[in-house]
């Protein structure tokens, strides 16, 4: 248990930050799975404003120190390939215009 001033003082600041840093972690996790389940459902204009949403709180959680940076850059590049996946195979499966 602390007993000098400053380190009670630290313990309070720790208990905040702690609280403050969890749910600003359950915000990307809440953001990444409106993206999940925009994907799932097919529908890819919904899905990419959920990765917009989904990038702009990352950045503001890395910015803040919360998570680190390159976490943020890499959880954008994966959920960034999983809808440029999904449009190529949107794409594969819509027919071709006839040669002329």
């Amino acid at each position: 248990m602390a007993h000098s001033l400053s380190a009670k003082k630290r313990v309070r600041q720790n208990l905040k930050r702690h609280a403050h840093n969890r749910a600003r972690k359950l915000q990307i996790k809440e953001q990444i799975k409106h993206f999940t389940t925009a994907l799932g459902s097919g529908d890819l204009g919904k899905a990419q404003e959920a990765l917009r949403k989904t990038t702009q709180q990352l950045d503001k959680v890395a910015a803040k120190g919360t998570i680190h940076r390159k976490t943020a850059s890499r959880k954008r590049s994966r959920l960034a390939r999983r809808l440029n996946a999904a449009r190529a195979a949107g794409a594969g499966t819509t027919p071709a215009a006839p040669a002329a």
